[in-house]
């Protein structure tokens, strides 16, 4: 069993660091008063069902919890007021966004509901995935640079008999350069289209002798091996990729909404 005192200590910073505001003026009875100001049952329920959500067991130790804490935030509130922080733009600000976060939460999870992605959906993503991931990938290490001239010095260098190590040091790259320009394993759908067509232009242990050029600057490409690929199963990735086109379902919803708006 939780202590309750710590579990509401918990409670309150939890609350104080992550849970959006919420208005106190809510129906369904109140839990609490405090100083005259009513702690609805609909406002304890909605943060009882955050706790429930993050894996907290329904108890009434956690009902308890989440009044004491209701009560202690109702305080430091009347506090903050009493000393005119509301008044301050910043402040108001804060609690707009907090306002505007509960709305847009409360809209996608409804837009999800009433738009579910189907099985069908999810098939012919995965089977475009499968498709756009082709049946190789390559262990690649790169070197990036702003300029041209600065990419074909160091071919010239590797050509003479440099090692790409201690080349890619100079690579602008701060994820690859203190690995020697390391990418990992990865199919050419994972890259830009410039950088994924010399990958596939190169043999084992060879090099671009030319700059590719990509909007992210001037790369000498260096492919270490390539395997066959095996895609990973669809039940494991499935999730995943309903995430994906529920995110972009909405995402073309508001680009919707943006071109119908009047905005100035």
């Amino acid at each position: 069993m939780h202590n309750p005192s710590r579990l509401a200590s918990a409670l309150l910073l939890g609350a104080l660091i992550s849970l959006p505001a919420i208005a106190q003026k809510a129906s369904g009875g109140a839990v609490a008063t405090v100083n005259g100001v009513a702690i609805s049952q609909t406002v304890a329920n909605a943060f009882v069902a955050e706790q429930q959500a993050q894996g907290a067991p329904d108890s009434p130790e956690l009902k308890n919890a989440v009044r004491e804490e209701l009560i202690r935030r109702e305080l430091l509130v009347q506090e903050a007021k009493k000393m005119g922080l509301d008044k301050r733009p910043e402040v108001a600000a804060q609690a707009e966004l907090a306002r505007q976060a509960i709305f847009i939460r409360a809209f996608v999870q409804d837009f999800v509901k009433k738009h579910p992605i189907s099985d069908e959906q999810i098939k012919a993503a995965y089977d475009r995935m499968k498709t756009q991931m082709g049946n190789t990938e390559y262990k690649v290490r790169h070197i990036l640079v702003e300029k041209e001239d600065d990419a074909k010095v160091i071919i010239v260098n590797l050509k003479k008999g440099a090692k790409f190590d201690d080349l890619a040091k100079q690579s602008k790259d701060p994820g690859s350069r203190d690995k020697g320009g390391d990418l990992g394993w990865s199919s050419t759908a994972a890259y830009v289209k410039p950088f994924g067509d010399a990958v596939t232009g190169l043999s084992k242990g060879k090099f671009t002798e030319t700059p590719v050029k990509t909007d992210f600057g001037y790369h000498v490409i260096l492919l270490e091996d390539s395997r066959p690929l095996t895609p990973p199963p669809f039940d494991q990735i499935k999730p995943q990729i309903a995430q994906r086109l529920q995110q972009e379902q909405i995402q073309k919803f508001v680009t919707d909404l943006r071109s119908k708006a009047k905005i100035q």
